[in-house]
């Protein structure tokens, strides 16, 4: 056995290959130990640690799966990634709070589709109440709105904590993490699967090296389409990226709700608009919107990537969604550079928040998959060859539902290889 000194066991043939270490990868990686505790697992992630991208910059929120179609994957699993994530947390010692939410309505439109909402709910197997307007000034007196619906199964936690966690206890059970290696290639055989990466010696060094499994995982995020052209898998979809841009309260407001304070969406938008997250830590955010973004991973205020640019621009699928959704877009961007224009969002339901309240906080970017005919793909969607398992599209409630993810993409994996 020969280990080089860039760590890699080069004689090894590993069983399985996951790329990527956000929550949905080293979920899928634990479980797949835990099932296979003889079977030998690598997980590659380009980073130097676990949850640095949608994961590490997601709100935090333990969604209880409202707005999602009942029968969905994404329903199915919310749902019961809720519960699993509450209960990894007791067990783990990993702080969270079930402070509940509620979906707000201040006006008439929006109450008619409150009452929607309230419906589907119980369609989707989840306990929630319809409250008059004097039982919501009650229960959040610096909240305006003609009704509302609370869901009390609704919690917060911080997603990079639990990460960590399936990380540690994956390591614990004989599983593998390499850091810091960044997938460039792969190629499919008929007995292997051969993954080029580029990686760091132990003196910090530069290195490309080759690694071998029986069979691949990606779930790639941001990078999601570009591990399925490396595989050579035949795509009709495209990873778009939109940025969601937060602002943090000051500390002064951090009691300004008790809940969390979600508006009712519009269902001729594909996001559910601005709200009041109270954080982990005590504080409290709002956002986020939705803009183009023009980098996958640019989470400063000006980013550009003319590779990313250049890709998107060529993808016909993203013309099409541009034109469907011009004038949404222009509002979005309008809002983002002027502060006045996405306080008006969220003064609709929170009057007492001020432009000078609206203080810096890291963005978030929203891998959205992107069909050839401009649909935006809202389920979970997969690809696959004959050693390999592509996630393509993990949407929001992805970091709720990680832990049934994990466990669909192995039983898929298990029937792959019958």
């Amino acid at each position: 056995m020969t280990i080089n000194d860039d760590g890699f066991n080069h004689q090894m043939k590993y069983d399985y290959i996951i790329i990527g270490g956000g929550i949905v990868g080293i979920s899928t990686a634990w479980q797949l130990q835990q099932r296979h505790p003889s079977k030998k697992i690598l997980l590659l992630e380009k980073e130097s640690q676990v949850a640095m991208h949608q994961t590490g910059h997601n709100s935090g929120v333990i969604h209880a799966g409202v707005y999602y179609a009942p029968g969905s994957l994404k329903a199915q699993f919310c749902r019961e990634g809720a519960s699993a994530t509450m209960a990894f947390c007791q067990q783990h010692d990993i702080h969270y709070e079930q402070c509940g939410k509620l979906i707000v309505a201040t006006n008439e439109l929006e109450y008619q589709r409150l009452l929607d909402l309230h419906q589907r709910c119980g369609e989707n197997q989840i306990d929630a109440r319809l409250l008059t307007q004097q039982q919501l000034n009650a229960l959040e007196p610096n909240i305006t709105g003609v009704g509302a619906v609370e869901v009390k199964q609704t919690g917060i936690v911080n997603y990079r904590q639990i990460t960590a966690k399936m990380a540690e206890l994956l390591t614990e059970l004989g599983g593998e993490i390499r850091f810091d290696s960044q997938v460039v290639g792969i190629d499919e055989q008929s007995d292997k699967v051969s993954v080029q990466i580029d990686t760091l010696g132990k003196r910090g060094e530069k290195l490309q090296k080759k690694v071998q499994g029986d069979f691949l995982i990606a779930c790639g995020g941001l990078m999601a389409d570009r591990l399925t052209v490396m595989m050579g898998i035949e795509k009709d979809f495209q990873i778009v990226p939109f940025r969601g841009e937060y602002y943090q309260l000051p500390a002064r407001h951090n009691q300004v709700v008790k809940h969390l304070i979600y508006p009712v969406p519009d269902p001729e938008l594909p996001f559910l608009g601005i709200h009041l997250t109270r954080m982990i830590d005590g504080s409290v955010t709002v956002g986020p919107n939705a803009v183009q973004g023009f980098k996958r991973e640019g989470y400063g205020k000006i980013n550009f990537s003319l590779r990313d640019t250049a890709q998107m621009m060529a993808f016909k699928g993203f013309w099409k969604v541009a034109k469907n959704n011009f004038k949404t877009g222009l509002v979005e961007t309008k809002n983002a550079w002027w502060k006045p224009g996405y306080l008006k969002l969220v003064q609709k339901y929170c009057p007492q928040i001020e432009v000078a309240d609206l203080l810096p906080y890291p963005a978030g970017i929203r891998a959205q998959a992107v069909l050839g005919d401009g649909t935006l793909v809202h389920d979970f969607l997969f690809a696959q060859s004959p050693r390999s398992l592509h996630v393509c599209n993990a949407p929001s409630p992805a970091a709720t539902a990680a832990m049934p993810i994990g466990s669909y993409i192995c039983d898929k994996v298990a029937d792959s290889q019958q």
